[in-house]
């Protein structure tokens, strides 16, 4: 797997959009609810797959082509929302996680 260059798809994402004149249109607000409709997309594929279905998704060349474009879809749009909003997002991630660490133990450990 690739590893995630956030910076430079931020770039690319950026120059596409300034290319195209659409920055007037990449608000937080416009950015979010495309978001929200990418990732409906993306469970639209999987909405009515039973659970062992689902798990085979990529097994299938146009569903994961589909699925894929769909991932892309919504990363692509949650980088510009995150750039638009100055949050880091692996920041944002990190501490995420250390908040949920904290919020559900492992079993056992406290």
């Amino acid at each position: 797997m690739k590893e995630l260059d956030v910076a430079h798809l931020q770039r690319r994402l950026a120059d596409f959009a300034a290319a195209r004149d659409w920055q007037p249109y990449h608000t937080p607000k416009n950015l979010a609810t495309a978001l929200s409709v990418e990732a409906s997309e993306l469970v639209e594929i999987f909405q009515w797959l039973t659970p062992q279905e689902s798990e085979r998704v990529m097994d299938d060349p146009d569903t994961a082509h589909r699925v894929t474009d769909e991932v892309a879809d919504v990363l692509a749009y949650l980088l510009q929302l995150c750039e638009v909003l100055d949050i880091d997002a692996l920041a944002a991630l990190d501490a995420k996680i250390d908040r949920n660490e904290k919020r559900f133990p492992v079993p056992g450990t406290d």
